[in-house]
């Protein structure tokens, strides 16, 4: 039987935090999990004390609210997780990112068939021929189209998505140490998907709603564009080398969760 864990990281969303919790709480989509961690990366904003507030009217009985103890970023947020799901027994760890730009429910559509204990990761895909966006610029659209080509070519398999923030990954397959070694930054997703490429692992990409209202992006879109370009091509030349970033390692004796709420179920 699957024990599956909802990771939902946070930074800067007090608005948009409110609504991932509603996703949850709509048609009892919580009881898919036997966890939630809405982790905070150490939010600037009311993020924290949003999400407490809404906790508190919900009945969502088996989530926790944590709070980095700092700032890891991204993917360092993601390895913390992992970390946690490998500790705790699941067999599955689910991302859903709280800016509330993707829909459990599309992921709830995975978890009502067994379809997902054959693949090593599910990764959701908004350029996916299903898929459906709204607000996204045509820009935006023809820059993630050529980063999938490229990153297409790159790796020798057709990639859709460098990464929507709605996933679900086999823990058997996130146990490689070498993943501690990735970037702590936005570009987590992309040495994800390249390494299981490397490993031979089984990807799904699936349909997705994605939608961008009130969000605030964290990414500065060059910096990020030069990192991913060079990423792609040093994958191209040097493989699985080229996944590994020095001073990305996190000293998991230093890091720690401050716990600021717990669901009465997990009390």
């Amino acid at each position: 039987m699957s024990k599956i864990i909802l990771f939902i990281p946070c930074y800067n969303c007090e608005n948009q935090i409110v609504r991932v919790i509603k996703q949850l709480e709509n048609n009892d989509n919580y009881k898919y999990f036997s966890e939630i961690l809405l982790i905070d990366n150490r939010s600037l904003d009311n993020t924290v004390e949003n999400s407490i507030s809404r906790l508190k009217k919900s009945n969502i009985d088996n989530v926790k609210v944590l709070k980095n103890s700092q700032n890891l970023g991204l993917g360092g947020t993601h390895k913390v997780a992992f970390r946690y799901a490998k500790e705790n027994n699941a067999t599955h760890v689910a991302v859903l990112h709280g800016d509330d730009q993707g829909d459990i429910e599309d992921l709830i559509k995975l978890l009502t068939n067994s379809e997902y204990n054959n693949y090593d990761c599910c990764l959701g895909s908004r350029f996916h021929h299903k898929s459906r966006l709204k607000g996204y610029s045509k820009f935006r659209i023809v820059g993630n189209w050529v980063f999938n080509s490229i990153f297409s070519i790159c790796s020798g398999k057709l990639i859709t998505d460098l990464g929507s923030g709605l996933n679900l990954y086999k823990v058997t397959s996130i146990e490689n140490d070498r993943i501690t070694r990735f970037s702590n930054d936005l570009t987590f997703n992309c040495y994800m998907i390249l390494f299981s490429v490397s490993q031979h692992h089984k990807i799904k990409f699936f349909d997705i709603t994605w939608k961008e209202e009130d969000q605030i992006s964290n990414v500065k879109l060059l910096l990020q564009a030069k990192k991913t370009l060079k990423l792609a091509l040093g994958f191209l030349f040097n493989r699985e080398k080229s996944l590994v970033c020095k001073n990305n390692t996190i000293d998991f004796s230093s890091v720690y969760f401050d716990e600021l709420y717990k669901s009465e179920k997990n009390s």
